[in-house]
């Protein structure tokens, strides 16, 4: 058994997998065939010295008085003249260990050792794997593209670990060629009885906020905050940002020189576009920013209510809505209010109509006072008649 030995310090030396905890497994397996081997075996020991790798098998029996009873059971007991004759400090009750290894014992211990170790070694690979992972959990990674499975994209991680790229999780239209590189955001890392299971994303809105966080110096440092990030993947993104010094732009740090940070991320993105814009804590002037790149007359906001009143341009009105609605639906995610957008000549014809009906309304009611004040005159003169009639 010094091979076997041998094997499993290389093992340890090499895959990091303690010896004494494959020694135990062996142990264990054999343990398990043992008593496949002698029926009702519980009280089988196997023991594997740590130095040689010799393997012995024993039987744990009890010392009675005799062998002669009905009750006994030469498999789980002993007499106590022949524990006696083993050792003569046994005596009633105690527990002896008596050997009873097979003749070919040592091929079925091989054959097991192996069988273990290779199971250790699979467990050991898919720990190394799923530790490797789950630190970048919520993380992004870089992934080569092998091959579509039905919808699906199977992508490799590294030399040894595969993820797929789920439908649900492609950004719509994309499309992929095999051995081509791309970012990945790790959504969660499962651990299977198949192995670890990595869930990847190309949709999550976290994807740029990490692609950001490794191409802005100043988010690494610190310096500039994401403050908020929502998404339509594949077509726009908007990023609130804010700077904890007062020297540094935000939103110049995150565009970078020429555009040149903003557009690297653009380009992982395939042309996904991306809105930066100054975070403030003035609900007016966050949802004014947050509806670039339409320029705002201006807002009124209900806190309580979380909804705002927006005035445009009247040539800035579809640009301050967007294409399907997309940038006041995007802006309005962002802020947390419920956005109304109008145009200045919507506004005006508004507050006319408003002033149209205050005055109606005031009208109306001079109409009915003055109406009033007819019939109490009116009735004043019929008391007054009534009266003279009666004298």
């Amino acid at each position: 058994m010094s091979e076997l030995i041998d094997a499993l310090n290389q093992l340890e030396k090499e895959k990091h997998i303690d010896k004494d905890v494959i020694m135990e497994a062996i142990e264990n397996s054999l343990v398990a065939a043992c008593k496949r081997d002698f029926g009702n075996a519980d009280n089988v020991v196997v023991n594997m010295d740590r130095e040689t790798g010799d393997i012995v098998v024993y039987a744990e029996k009890e010392v009675v008085e005799t062998a002669d009873g009905e009750d006994f059971d030469p498999a789980l007991q002993i007499s106590l003249a022949k524990a006696k004759a083993m050792d003569p400090k046994y005596e009633l009750g105690d527990i002896v260990r008596v050997e009873i290894t097979p003749k070919d014992f040592g091929r079925i211990a091989a054959m097991h050792a192996r069988s273990v170790i290779v199971q250790k070694i699979k467990e050991e690979e898919r720990r190394v794997v799923f530790d490797h992972f789950y630190c970048k959990e919520k993380d992004i990674v870089t992934g080569v593209v092998q091959r579509y499975v039905g919808e699906n994209v199977s992508v490799s991680l590294d030399d040894k670990t595969d993820a797929l790229l789920m439908k649900s999780e492609q950004i719509r239209g994309e499309v992929f060629q095999p051995t081509e590189r791309i970012k990945l955001y790790i959504v969660e890392v499962k651990d299977t009885n198949r192995g670890p299971r990595i869930l990847v994303s190309r949709t999550h809105p976290d994807l740029v906020k990490r692609l950001f966080e490794k191409e802005v110096a100043e988010i690494q440092d610190g310096i500039v905050e994401i403050k908020n990030i929502v998404r339509e993947a594949g077509s726009r993104t908007k990023l609130a940002v804010w700077s904890n010094d007062q020297n540094v732009d935000p939103v110049g740090a995150c565009v970078g020189m020429n555009g040149a940070r903003v557009n690297a991320i653009v380009n992982d993105l395939k042309g996904e576009k991306i809105d930066i814009i100054n975070w403030n804590e003035d609900p007016c002037v966050y949802i004014e920013n947050a509806l670039s790149p339409s320029k705002v007359v201006s807002v009124s906001v209900d806190v309580e209510e979380k909804s705002a009143q927006v005035v445009v341009p009247d040539y800035q009105l579809s640009l301050a809505i967007g294409k399907e609605g997309q940038n006041a639906r995007l802006a309005a995610r962002l802020t947390g209010y419920k956005i109304d957008i109008k145009s200045e000549s919507q506004a005006e014809e508004e507050e006319e109509l408003r002033g149209y009906e205050e005055y109606e309304s005031e009208e109306m009611a001079d109409e009915s006072m003055a109406y009033d004040d007819e019939n109490a005159v009116e009735e004043e003169l019929l008391s007054e008649e009534s009266e003279y009639i009666d004298e």
